[in-house]
């Protein structure tokens, strides 16, 4: 049996609804992630931008300012910014990873349950950068 026209809108509709909502949920976790790793490091670095921040694209971390800043930070804190920074940069992200101590995803089990969360929402609803 062939699905008819309306079948098929219908699973594309489910479809695109599906996606944006993924793509409303990544925002939203990565939104939260930046608050947590500190706004200075994403977008333009200012309290405005973020709160003006509509998209991930307004939100885009600063790679060489966290590859300069990470050094003196706790450990959770440099786990976490890292772990970031690898959602949006798989080289860059993944190599600061590493810096930090992160060999395997048991690593980010240092992080609190708050942090967790946020790598485990981003992780379910990322759909590339």
């Amino acid at each position: 049996m062939h699905p008819n026209h309306h079948d098929v809108f219908r699973t594309l509709a489910e479809l695109e609804a599906r996606e944006r909502h993924a793509t409303e949920a990544f925002f939203d976790a990565w939104k939260h992630g930046v608050a947590l790793a500190g706004v200075r490091f994403f977008g333009t670095g200012t309290r405005e931008a973020f709160d003006l921040a509509r998209t991930k694209w307004d939100l885009c971390p600063n790679v060489r300012l966290i590859t300069a800043a990470i050094g003196p930070m706790s450990a959770g804190e440099k786990v976490f910014l890292a772990g970031m920074v690898s959602f949006y940069d798989a080289h860059d992200g993944g190599a600061l990873l590493r810096r930090v101590g992160v060999h395997g995803l048991s690593d980010l089990g240092s992080l609190d349950a708050e942090r967790r969360e946020v790598i485990a929402s981003l992780l379910v609803y990322y759909a590339g950068w």
